[in-house]
């Protein structure tokens, strides 16, 4: 979990691999009305939010059926986490924290995504961090993403 920039893809990818587990970018799971507003630099509302993180939550319960799967979602507030867990303790957040500085600089330098630069202050102003009684871990992602990978997997299993 973490804002735009945090590195979730890349690490998710990293890390499900280094798991034997499926990688799902949640991002492929919004609607095109929602890309086609974050593209035009309009941030998500809630109402735009709660239909994409059912389909977050039923990903999670897919992977709940297997060997488990490592999902690259930005679940920035309790309220998302607590909709994507549906009330279930198994599921762990890895939040990838960064400056904003840093993560200004990676977007800028990204391609290929619809989420613009300018939507980075509202994703942090509505970052709430894990709380002591959630199932997870805090990571500085100002580490190589391989390096970050290998820690996870370290306190992860």
């Amino acid at each position: 979990m973490g804002v735009a920039g945090s590195g979730k893809s890349t690490v998710g990818a990293l890390l499900a691999e280094r798991l034997g587990a499926p990688f799902v970018d949640a991002d492929a799971l919004h609607s095109d009305e929602s890309i086609a507003k974050m593209t035009r630099g309009e941030p998500l509302v809630d109402a735009d939010r709660w239909p994409w993180l059912a389909r977050v939550a039923d990903v999670v319960a897919t992977g709940r059926e297997g060997r488990g799967v490592v999902i690259a979602c930005s679940a920035l507030r309790t309220a998302y986490r607590d909709a994507i867990r549906r009330g279930t303790d198994d599921v762990v957040f890895v939040h990838l924290a960064a400056d904003e500085s840093v993560l200004a600089a990676r977007l800028q330098t990204r391609t290929g995504h619809f989420m613009p630069p300018a939507l980075l202050a509202s994703q942090l102003d509505a970052l709430e961090g894990l709380s002591p009684c959630e199932n997870g871990v805090t990571i500085t992602a100002s580490a190589h993403p391989t390096t970050i990978a290998d820690l996870l997997v370290d306190q992860l299993t």
